[in-house]
């Protein structure tokens, strides 16, 4: 006998979802909401037809192809919108609107680092090992006047000519304002060379998402690669304040996706024959290959974590809200960060230092102390680790956290709330930023976002802030769990999306490398800190580096 009342039931699930997706959209008649109903009656997935038919609503004119491939991402976004209805939010749980919801412990207690015995180090005889030099070294060459502004600059400009062809992270040289830069600082008048401040004069590059008067700002999409802002990014105009020498913007995958762009896909120096990974493709490949002496990248999941893992080097992805995001393409509003990608730790702090704190329009920015360097004694801290197969015996981070004073601390992350659904508020977004690209239906060179973008054209603003409200829930968890432990080991996974969510911060590091020869493959390790709390896992990051040499390592490729 057929349960009647079982097909029933899911049938009419099946037209709630249909019509939670289509009618939050803003429009529709009775007529119009009766006839999808009869097709949701017995249907299972969205089809074809049933695009096609809806298509007014949005004001979409799609291809067959183009139906096709919604539908079957629609089946998918109504299976990620009924794991959300299933989570029960409450009527008392508010939605993540407020951007810094929650403002993270007390400020960490530091002390200044002892400055008096560094020692000066000698000029190195080549081009090669200069490139490599830590900012430390490089700046106190050039104060003490070892070294020119204009030659340094120069050595990265050669290497950036030399290798792109290989790696393909270069989008446009900004040789010009870069040699202006040098020579006014080499200038023996200006005496800025002698100032105490590690970037001045270090060469860098910026991930094309950054506008730069006078140079194409491109998104990695071949749309925008003649187009040039005339505004300089808050976070440039930082840096230029603190007299970094901008030499390249560097490439990101088409709209912050991926590692492929129109100049093609940016490659791993470990590996040529894989890419960097992205978005931050060409800030972690050059930094990587030792042909910028750091780079800004930026994360909205995993885009600066990620090619820093790829790539073999140092990336900090800050606390959502304390690099403004002025003058730089959003894809998502409430996640996009700013941060550096460095060969070391200690770069990482020097960088953030300069570019941090309030400044242009962005409404989100934040006004939280930041020094560097600055020490926080390890020695009592508790420090967070999720079990797995292997002991802790024979993980060597765990072991030089210990061995520095640190409680280890197994913990627990939430794993009852639907996490990847909430990519829903990314792709929500995401789809509202470029809407225009949609409606004129422009897809070359886009990656998957076309596809992306036209699905979410149909998420209902009621499941947006439904996923805002689970957003909320998950802050609150995480904000619990970090007030038991200082800082969390994490090496990926759901942890990546939790805590991007979440904002907290985190930062990347080479941990060890896999195979042999010319494939040799970076692995690495995150330290997660609480909310404005950089300042301890920089020195976590500094104190594994002070131990192990893997961020001193160079790819075969710049060594051959």
């Amino acid at each position: 006998m057929t349960d009647t009342s079982s097909e029933k039931t899911k049938n009419a699930l099946n037209r709630r979802q249909l019509m939670g997706w289509l009618s939050a959209t803003g429009i529709g008649t009775a007529a119009f909401h009766r006839a999808l109903t009869v097709q949701a009656a017995t249907a299972a997935e969205v089809t074809v037809e049933m695009v096609k038919q809806a298509e007014w609503v949005s004001g979409i004119e799609l291809s067959d192809e183009q139906r096709a491939q919604t539908a079957a991402g629609l089946t998918r976004t109504l299976a990620d919108l009924e794991a959300m209805r299933s989570f029960d939010v409450g009527y008392d749980t508010w939605p993540a609107v407020k951007l810094h919801l929650l403002q993270g412990q007390e400020p960490r207690s530091t002390k200044r680092e002892d400055q008096s015995g560094y020692r000066s180090v000698e000029r190195p005889e080549r081009d090669e090992d200069l490139a490599f030099f830590p900012l430390r070294e490089q700046h106190d060459l050039l104060r003490r006047g070892e070294l020119s502004a204009t030659y340094l600059t120069e050595v990265y400009l050669k290497r950036l000519k030399k290798f792109d062809p290989q790696l393909r992270f270069v989008v446009n040289l900004t040789e010009e304002v870069a040699m202006e830069k040098a020579k006014q600082l080499d200038d023996p008048r200006s005496h800025r060379l002698r100032a105490f401040n590690p970037l001045t004069g270090i060469p860098y590059g910026a991930k094309d998402l950054m506008a730069y008067p006078g140079y194409p700002t491109t998104w990695g999409a071949p749309q925008f690669q003649d187009r040039v802002i005339d505004h300089k990014a808050y976070v440039l105009e930082k840096l230029d304040a603190h007299d970094a020498v901008l030499v390249a913007k560097l490439s990101l995958g088409a709209l912050a996706m991926g590692d492929k762009w129109y100049g093609g896909p940016t490659r791993n120096p470990w590996n040529i024959e894989q890419g960097s990974s992205g978005s931050s493709a060409g800030s972690a490949s050059a930094t990587a290959a030792g042909c910028v002496g750091f780079s800004i990248g930026s994360e909205t999941l995993g885009s600066i974590i990620s090619p820093s893992t790829r790539c073999g080097v140092t990336g900090l992805r800050p606390t959502f809200g304390r690099v403004s995001r002025d003058g730089c393409m959003a894809l998502s509003w409430s996640m996009d960060k700013l941060g550096p990608i460095c060969r070391s730790a200690d770069d990482c702090g020097f960088v953030f230092e300069a570019i941090q704190g309030i400044g242009g329009n962005d409404p989100s920015v934040v006004d939280r102390p930041f020094e560097w360097p600055r020490q926080v004694d390890l020695k009592g801290l508790n420090v967070g680790y999720v079990e797995g197969d292997e002991d802790t015996k024979d993980r060597e981070e765990l072991q030089i956290l210990k061995k520095r004073g640190a409680n280890l601390v197994p913990i627990e992350l939430p794993d009852d709330i639907p996490t990847w659904p909430l990519t829903t508020i990314l792709f929500a977004e995401a789809s509202a930023q470029f809407d225009p690209l949609t409606r004129e239906g422009v897809e070359e060179g886009l990656n998957s976002w076309p596809a992306i973008f036209r699905r979410s054209e149909y998420i209902p603003a009621v499941e947006y802030l439904r996923a805002l409200r689970i957003r909320r829930q998950m802050q609150e968890r995480m904000q619990a769990l970090m007030e038991t432990i200082d800082f969390f080991v994490s090496s990926g996974g759901d942890e990546l999306l939790i805590t991007n969510m979440t904002g907290h911060p985190s930062i990347s590091m080479p941990s060890g490398f896999a195979g042999e020869g010319d494939k040799i493959q970076p692995q690495s390790i995150q330290f997660v800190g609480r909310l404005f709390d950089e300042v301890t896992i920089l020195n976590a990051a500094r104190a594994f580096q002070q131990e192990t040499d893997y961020h001193l390592r160079r790819p075969p490729l710049v060594t051959s």
